[in-house]
């Protein structure tokens, strides 16, 4: 086993993990990435909507609504500057009963307290205007909401990383971890086992994050949260496609409803619902989950025809919160919550962290003590 030491080590080659590894090899740390998988975003990075959010929902001053907010600008500036595709579609908000317009004010409330702009409410009639096939009681728009290239920002973020001197180590899992004197010492397996001490440490492996905290010799366990998962499945539509917008129900406790989105190429998919579930290998998609689906997608597309959705794909959220528990913010905790020196670990890391990647990247490097940068140079 070869044993060698570098400045800084990201655990995990998902869209967030990328980006803050970009981050400090720009801040001039020689940086490597460690990724068990074969290829960059083989997780929860590559199996998620590609929604890029506004920040309607998250309690003001959470991380969550910060930076999403920061992280949708910076997101849209980033794509543009390196050609990744986006587009800008917007977002219609539904209540499609009396009885829901509390919540739907509630959103539009908390969306305006977030510093969201380009909302806008919609009555019936202008609804359909927009979209056709939409039936609601009222609604309101996000002009700001839109779609990525998620896999083409991911590819964007490994360049940049390695265009700094940043390298990834594919197939590179860690069998054990120690706190020492001299940094944190990480034992990988693989066909090239090492033993690598690193100054610093970023924790941004996915569903993989508690479990790295519970191995790591020397690591407060009470800062280390219990991991539960929370699948979504998909399902696609066949035939014609009658969005050209992103449409969205009221949220339930756990997401954010089965929400009509459109990819790049305008094929129409619907989801995620939430099923809770033992493992983040369970990816299968149940074919009959499809009767929840119909109903909940006829509540605002009431002509959707019989046999027109198929499974298409599911993720699983990394959630630290189980059923009928309140959704926690994200955390990036540094040494200021668990005492150890140049660790931060990204925990409960799921929807908005595609849109928030970048800020996330920013908040690592706070929490380093590294200095302040221009995010998209």
């Amino acid at each position: 086993m070869t044993a060698w030491s570098i400045d800084a080590v990201v655990i995990g080659a998902g869209v967030v993990g990328l980006a803050a590894a970009r981050r400090l090899a720009l801040a001039g740390l020689d940086t490597l990435v460690l990724e068990a998988a074969d290829a960059i975003g083989t997780g929860t990075s590559s199996r998620n909507s590609e929604v890029i959010h506004a920040a309607l929902y998250y309690p003001t001053g959470s991380i969550k609504a910060t930076a999403c907010l920061r992280g949708k600008h910076l997101l849209y500036r980033y794509c543009a500057d390196r050609g990744v595709k986006t587009v800008n579609c917007g977002k219609l908000m539904v209540a499609t009963s009396e009885d829901q317009l509390p919540k739907l004010q509630a959103i539009w409330d908390q969306a305006h307290a977030n510093g969201v702009a380009g909302l806008s409410w919609k009555t019936p009639d202008e609804v359909r205007a927009m979209e056709p096939a939409v039936s609601c009681v009222k609604a309101f728009f996000s002009a700001s909401t839109g779609i990525v290239d998620s896999h083409g920002f991911m590819l964007a973020l490994q360049g940049d990383l390695e265009n700094a001197g940043g390298m990834i180590a594919f197939e590179t899992p860690i069998v054990s971890a120690a706190i020492t004197p001299d940094g944190i010492v990480l034992r990988t397996g693989g066909a090239d086992a090492a033993e690598i001490t690193a100054r610093v440490v970023v924790n941004a492996a996915g569903h993989f994050a508690p479990k790295f905290l519970n191995v790591l010799e020397g690591f407060p366990q009470e800062h280390a949260p219990r991991q539960w998962y929370a699948k979504g499945n998909y399902f696609s539509l066949v035939g014609r496609q009658p969005f050209s917008r992103l449409v969205y129900p009221m949220p339930d406790s756990a997401g954010l409803g089965v929400h009509a989105t459109v990819d790049l190429q305008g094929r129409c998919r619907f989801g995620p619902d939430v099923e809770w579930v033992e493992s983040e290998t369970d990816l299968v998609v149940d074919p009959a989950r499809s009767e929840g689906f119909y109903a909940a997608i006829r509540a605002y597309w009431p002509d959707l025809p019989d046999n027109a959705l198929q499974p298409d794909y599911s993720g699983i959220r990394p959630k630290l919160h189980g059923p009928g528990t309140p959704m926690p913010d994200f955390r990036v905790d540094g040494p200021e919550v668990h005492g150890v020196a140049n660790l931060v670990n990204l925990l409960g890391i799921e929807s908005p962290g595609l849109t928030a990647s970048l800020a996330i990247a920013d908040l690592v490097a706070a929490r380093l003590g590294l200095p302040e940068m221009e995010t998209v140079p």
